[in-house]
């Protein structure tokens, strides 16, 4: 059974004016995405599931169906504010998404098999696909056996100001102990340094595996993430600005002992549009993949 990609389109893209998902930076129009389901075709993944809003539903839909559709299985689900258990109200304040965690739930009936969470607005590289579903492909009877692709922090900075990121810690065999959160992470006098949980700024190291959110799971994620996410609610339920992220619940996990991380190291460098600035430098590396012949130009045809 080949594994299935999940990817993360419902952000709306308040930092970079717009919504990205839509926005063509290939060449001939292509999206971040479209290198994604490219990439995962090629690593082996036989099905493609899209976390929407129900705003833009239809023109994803179209859109995809048209580039894609006859190449690899297409799904949709839809992640909205209102989407919570029984039992639980929404707070009419929220206007904030719930995040990454509760848009990954809202595949819960569409995926039964291994499967990839990835972000729409992001460039993994051809390489963490074919990584990711090579591990993937060996865990067809497992629970638990998860696995994160470990970018290197001094691949995923941004030339347009400072960035956010979870920084890894592992074991001797390298599985993942703990993500923790930093932010304003930048390179200044050639050191890289960031604001760790406890507010203090402080040195990074280049090479410390970093996640961007490229994580493989079985599909027991959906039932554990379910249960988290009600004990989050009735904590955090009325907090308007508080979301419910993957890290949070593979932290969870991990420190119950029920389920462990792989960390799987990949060469490829990331690059995104975090912010309008970085459009230029993104438009002008997909164009330099396809001078190289890395990519076809066009990237799909009709």
């Amino acid at each position: 059974m080949k594994p299935s990609l999940l990817i993360l389109a419902a952000g709306m893209g308040s930092r970079y004016g717009g919504l990205k998902q839509f926005d063509g930076l290939g060449p001939n129009k292509e999206t971040i995405l479209d290198y994604s389901v490219y990439d995962a075709i090629k690593g082996g993944f036989g099905k493609v599931v899209f976390v929407v809003r129900k705003s833009f539903r239809k023109e994803m839909e179209e859109l995809t169906r048209k580039k894609y559709g006859s190449l690899v299985d297409l799904d949709y689900v839809e992640q909205e504010l209102d989407k919570i258990p029984e039992g639980y109200e929404l707070d009419p304040a929220r206007i904030k998404p719930w995040g990454t965690a509760h848009a990954m739930l809202m595949a819960k009936y569409a995926i039964k098999e291994p499967f990839a969470v990835i972000n729409a607005d992001d460039y993994y590289g051809r390489n963490s696909f074919r990584i990711l579903g090579n591990f993937l492909s060996s865990c067809a009877n497992s629970e638990g056996k998860y696995s994160m692709i470990g970018f290197y922090l001094n691949k995923t900075l941004s030339e347009s100001g400072s960035v956010s990121r979870g920084i890894c810690t592992t074991d001797e065999n390298d599985f993942l102990t703990s993500v923790e959160e930093h932010l304003d992470i930048a390179e200044r006098k050639g050191i890289i340094t960031g604001t760790g949980m406890n507010g203090k700024n402080h040195p990074l190291e280049g090479n410390a595996y970093t996640s961007m959110n490229m994580w493989g799971f079985t599909p027991d994620i959906f039932r554990f993430t379910e249960s988290i996410f009600k004990d989050f609610l009735k904590e955090n339920g009325h907090e308007p600005k508080k979301e419910f992220y993957i890290p949070y619940v593979v932290n969870i996990l991990i420190n119950k002992n029920m389920a462990n991380v792989k960390i799987l190291a990949t060469p490829d460098r990331w690059f995104g549009v975090t912010y309008k600035e970085d459009r230029p430098m993104v438009v002008a590396k997909f164009r330099e993949l396809a001078d190289k012949g890395i990519y076809p130009s066009p990237l799909f045809h009709d």
